[in-house]
């Protein structure tokens, strides 16, 4: 039976699962939420406890939280050794990085882009100022990092979480010139296909950026 990913070609977290089923050529069927297809968000309501997408469909598993269904691909459908490391020590590493751009990245931009949503007009800058710095911390720690992580087009966990989340965080808090090689590493990931295609299906929902989408990837 054909994979099918619920989820949302704008959602951070929907492009990184979709990172993973496209790299891995995973056949799969890519089921929209919106406002023509009730179905389904009902199937994704009924999968989690808060109702949030990305959601797997498997036969009859429903897996979500991004991560999660990374790793189910893995054990089940993606070729050996791409997604996660079978050596322990390696898939240690590669779920702790995974963890720093869900947490220390994409947790600092979302909580910018949520003061935004909760009052575009009036936005708490004291929480934004924080959660930039947090940013800022985390990208400095990065470009020490990227000393020791080489460029590479193959796709892991770690690229399905960092593309989408250094995507949307720099235009929130755009990385300093003075990090080149995070610079030059987002460029990379965003030029790798997968990421591309995910890139390219959001292209027309930038405008529902609530800072407003800047003119460029």
């Amino acid at each position: 039976m054909t994979l099918a990913l619920y989820g949302h070609p704008f959602s951070s977290y929907t492009w990184k699962a979709r990172i993973a089923l496209l790299a891995a050529d995973l056949e799969h069927e890519f089921l929209i939420l919106d406002a023509d297809h009730p179905e389904h968000a009902e199937a994704v309501r009924f999968a989690g406890p808060q109702g949030k997408f990305p959601v797997l469909r498997d036969g009859e598993n429903l897996l979500f939280e991004a991560t999660s269904i990374i790793e189910y691909l893995s054990v089940h459908h993606a070729p050996a050794d791409m997604l996660v490391p079978s050596d322990p020590d390696a898939a240690i590493g590669t779920r702790m990085m995974d963890r720093v751009f869900d947490n220390y990245v994409m947790g600092p931009m979302q909580d910018v882009v949520n003061e935004y949503l909760r009052n575009a007009e009036n936005p708490d800058m004291v929480r934004i100022t924080e959660a930039r710095a947090r940013l800022d911390r985390t990208y400095a720690w990065l470009e020490g990092w990227l000393q020791f992580y080489p460029e590479m087009d193959h796709v892991t966990l770690i690229e399905c979480a960092a593309a989408p989340s250094l995507f949307y965080a720099d235009w929130v808090h755009p990385i300093p010139e003075a990090l080149p090689r995070l610079r030059q590493w987002r460029a990379h990931l965003l030029s790798l296909p997968a990421v591309r295609t995910c890139v390219e299906e959001a292209r027309p929902y930038r405008a529902g950026f609530p800072l407003g989408a800047p003119d460029r990837d």
